[in-house]
C-alpha cells in the first residue's frame, strides 16, 4: 500500500489543559515536547498503528458531542470510498472491521477504505474492535454522485411595509445534535433577498427565519425572528451548541418583539413595530433566547447584552457602529460552554458571556470598553467582522479574540495590538516552530502601523507583517505544501508569506486570474490544505463552489467544481457550512443548490493514509463549527498543528 512521506520535525510547546496525564506515552524529549505533527500512516496489516496521540488527546479533553460513526460511502476512482471517525475518546489501539452486504472485506487501523468491489448499490457495515472485543455497528449505502441532496422547505415570500416584494435563499448554516442521537442535525438560516448589511439603512427587509432539518431532509422545526430584528449578516448570526450538556444542543439568538418559536409562541409583543422611518431599528427590546434545539420551542428569553443604549455610544446616530454583533461559544469556565454575544467594532465593543442551566439564562460577565476598568486601555475600535476562540494561555479556559484585541476567560482585557479594526483573522498552531498559538489579521485602516501581520495569541506581540498603506480586506492562512514550516499566509495587501514571515513570492495563489482568499478545507488525501472558493457570476449575487489545489505554483489547478452548487454573501463566496461532519478527518461542504430547494453535502472521494480523531472533537475546530456563520465567514483551524512539516 502506497504511503505518504512522515513529517520529519517536531516542534516545541507549553503543554496544553488536560493534557500531561492524556499524552505522558506521547512525550518525546523534554517536557511539553511532542509530535502534534507526526500523522500516523496505518496499514491494513497494521491495525495498532498509533495514533498521532497529541492530536487525540486535545480532543479527549473536551468531547463536544458523543458522536457515532459516521459512516459514508461515495463512488471514487477505482471503486467506492468508504470512511467513519475514530472519536476524541477512542483507545489509540482501536481498529476497525468493515463489512459490504454482510462479508468482512477489511481490518484495518485506518478510518477509510476504496473498496475497488464495490457498486452504487452495495451497503457497508463499520464495527469498532476495542481490546479484541468487535462493538456493534453502523451500516450505510453509497450516495449517488457524491453527495447528498437535502430537500428544503422555502418559507413563502412576502412584501415589506415600504411595499418591496421578497423571496428566500437558503444562507448560512450550522451542525449540532439537537436529538442526542449521536447524528448531526442541520441548523439553516434563510435569508430574504432584500437582506443588507448594516450600513444601508433605509432597506426594509423581510424577517430571518431558521429551519431545522435531519440529513434526511426531514424538517424539525422553524422559528421567525419578526421585522423587528433586521436581516443581514450583522443582526442575526446564531449559536447550535449543547450549552447544558444533557447531550441536545439548544439553539441561541438573538429576538425581540413579535419573534416567533416553532408552536407560534410570541416573545414580547407580537403587535409592537420599532423600525424608524427608514427602516432602522434603532429602540425597541432586543432579548436573548435560548430554543429546544429538539422542538424549536422557547425555553427562556432575557433582556440582551450587551445593550443598545444610546445608539450614539457606539460612534454613530444611525446605527451602523451600534448594529455590529457577533456570537460565539467558548468554555470560559474551562469545564461549560458559555453563549457570547458582543455589540461594536468600530468604536466601542462590549461582550457578554451567558449560561444556560437547563431551564434559566444567567450571565456570567460583561466586557466593555467604556467601562472604569477598560476605558482609554487601547481595546476600543479593535473589532473585526468575525471572531476565534481558543484556550490562548493553557489554563483549559477559553479567551475571545476579537480582532485586534483579546479577552480572558474572565471578562476582563487581555491584550490589544492597537492596529485596528479588519476584515479577517485566522487562530491555530499556523507556525509549529515555536510555541503556543498564532493569530494571522488583516487591518482597514490605511494608516495602521501593519496592514497584514501575524501575532502571538497569547500576548498580542506582533512577530512579522508589512505596513501597506492600504485597505487590506481579505487575508487567509492554510498550510498548503511541505515547501515551508507551517502554514502559508497571504492577503490582498499583496505577497505569499511562510509562517515564520520569510516572503515566499510577490504572487498570491488563485485562478482565473482571481486570487483566492476566501476559505480552505482538508478534502483530498494529503495533510494540507485546499482552498475553497467560487467562481462569482456577479449579477446573480453568487458564484459556484470550486476547490483549489496548490503546487507550488501562484495558479491553483481546479479539483472540484459544481455549476448548481451555490455560494452566498456576495463577493465573500462561502457555502453554508464546511465541517467534518461525516466519516474521517477531512472536511465536508454543504453548498445550496440554484434554487434553495436542497443543501448539497459533498465529503472527499480521495483515500487518505492518515488517520485523526474526527475535528469535530478538537476544541478549537468545533467553536470555530459554531462560529463560522458569524458576520463575514471564516474557516475553522485546529487547536493543533494539522500539515506535513
Amino acid at each position: 500500500m502506497p504511503q505518504l512521506p512522515p513529517p520529519g520535525r517536531r516542534h516545541r510547546r507549553r503543554p496544553r489543559h488536560l493534557l500531561a496525564a492524556l499524552v505522558a506515552t506521547a512525550v518525546l524529549g523534554g517536557a511539553g515536547s511532542f509530535a502534534v505533527d507526526r500523522f500516523a500512516s496505518a496499514a491494513a496489516d497494521e491495525p495498532s498503528a498509533p495514533v498521532n496521540s497529541a492530536a487525540k488527546a486535545l480532543a479527549a479533553a473536551r468531547v463536544a458531542e458523543r458522536l457515532d460513526r459516521g459512516l459514508v460511502a461515495v463512488p471514487a476512482s477505482g471503486g467506492v470510498l468508504v470512511s467513519w471517525r475514530m472519536l476524541g475518546d477512542d483507545p489509540d489501539a482501536v481498529s476497525f472491521r468493515l463489512y459490504r452486504g454482510g462479508s468482512l472485506i477489511e481490518e484495518t487501523a485506518k478510518t477509510n477504505f476504496l473498496d475497488t468491489g464495490g457498486s452504487s448499490g452495495a451497503t457497508y457495515e463499520i464495527r469498532a474492535v476495542v481490546g479484541g472485543v468487535e462493538r456493534p455497528g453502523e451500516k450505510a449505502g453509497v450516495w449517488s454522485a457524491g453527495r447528498k441532496d437535502i430537500p428544503l422547505r422555502k418559507p413563502a415570500g412576502g412584501t415589506t411595509r415600504d411595499g418591496v416584494a421578497y423571496t428566500y435563499t437558503a444562507n448560512d448554516a450550522s451542525a449540532a445534535d439537537l436529538d442526542g442521537d449521536g447524528q448531526y442535525e442541520l441548523v439553516l438560516k434563510w435569508a430574504p433577498s432584500n437582506a443588507t448589511d448594516v450600513a444601508n439603512s433605509g432597506t426594509c427587509t423581510g424577517p430571518t427565519v431558521y429551519d431545522a432539518y435531519e440529513l434526511s431532509g426531514e424538517r424539525l422545526w422553524r422559528i421567525d425572528l419578526g421585522t423587528n430584528v433586521r436581516s443581514g449578516s450583522h443582526y442575526d448570526s446564531f449559536q447550535v451548541y449543547d450549552y447544558d450538556g444533557d447531550g441536545k444542543a439548544e439553539l441561541a439568538a438573538r429576538t425581540s418583539d413579535g419573534s416567533k418559536d416553532s408552536a407560534g409562541t410570541v416573545i414580547g409583543s407580537a403587535t409592537a413595530s420599532h423600525l424608524d422611518g427608514n427602516c432602522a431599528v434603532l429602540s425597541g427590546p432586543e432579548y436573548l433566547s435560548v430554543f429546544d434545539g429538539r422542538t424549536g420551542r422557547v425555553m427562556d428569553s432575557e433582556p440582551f447584552r450587551p445593550a443598545r443604549g444610546s445608539v450614539a455610544d457606539w460612534g454613530d446616530t444611525w446605527g451602523n457602529r451600534e448594529g455590529r454583533l457577533l456570537s460565539a461559544t467558548a468554555y470560559v469556565s474551562g469545564s461549560r460552554p458559555s453563549m457570547i454575544f458582543s455589540r461594536g467594532i468600530y468604536e466601542r465593543i462590549a461582550i457578554a458571556a451567558y449560561d444556560w442551566n437547563g431551564s434559566q439564562i444567567s450571565r456570567r460577565w460583561t466586557f466593555d470598553t467604556n467601562s472604569s476598568s477598560n476605558y482609554g486601555k487601547g481595546y476600543d475600535r479593535q473589532g473585526n467582522h468575525n471572531l476565534a476562540v481558543a484556550d490562548v494561555d493553557g489554563d483549559g479556559k477559553d479567551e475571545i479574540l476579537y480582532g485586534a484585541m483579546a479577552v480572558d476567560d474572565n471578562g476582563s482585557g487581555l491584550w490589544t495590538t492597537k492596529l485596528g479594526h479588519g476584515d479577517a483573522l485566522h487562530v491555530g498552531d499556523l507556525d509549529p516552530a515555536r510555541p503556543g498559538l498564532e493569530s494571522f489579521n488583516v487591518h482597514e485602516h490605511t494608516d495602521s502601523a501593519y496592514g497584514f501581520e501575524m501575532h502571538d495569541a497569547r500576548t498580542g506581540q506582533v512577530l512579522w507583517g508589512s505596513r501597506t498603506g492600504t485597505d487590506v480586506g481579505r487575508g487567509i492562512c492554510a498550510d498548503l505544501t511541505r515547501a515551508h514550516t507551517g502554514a502559508e499566509c497571504w492577503s490582498s495587501g499583496g505577497g505569499l508569506y511562510a509562517a515564520n514571515g520569510t516572503k515566499i513570492g510577490d504572487a498570491v495563489p488563485g485562478f482565473g486570474g482571481a486570487a483566492s482568499y476566501n476559505s480552505a478545507l482538508w478534502w483530498d488525501g494529503d495533510p494540507h490544505r485546499e482552498l475553497l472558493d467560487h467562481r462569482w457570476s456577479g449579477s446573480a449575487g453568487s458564484g459556484y463552489g470550486q476547490i483549489l489545489k496548490y503546487d507550488g505554483d501562484s495558479e491553483l489547478t481546479r479539483i472540484w467544481s459544481d455549476t448548481d452548487a451555490r455560494s452566498g454573501n456576495w463577493t465573500k463566496g462561502n457555502p453554508a457550512l464546511t465541517a467534518d461532519l461525516l466519516g474521517d478527518w477531512r472536511e465536508e461542504m454543504l453548498w445550496r443548490n440554484a434554487d434553495s430547494t436542497a443543501l448539497r453535502l459533498y465529503t472527499t472521494p480521495h483515500p487518505t493514509e492518515y488517520r485523526l480523531p474526527t475535528l469535530m472533537h478538537d476544541p478549537v475546530y468545533r467553536l470555530g463549527v459554531a462560529w463560522q456563520n458569524t458576520g463575514y465567514n471564516q474557516p475553522p483551524q485546529v487547536s493543533y498543528y494539522l500539515g506535513s512539516k
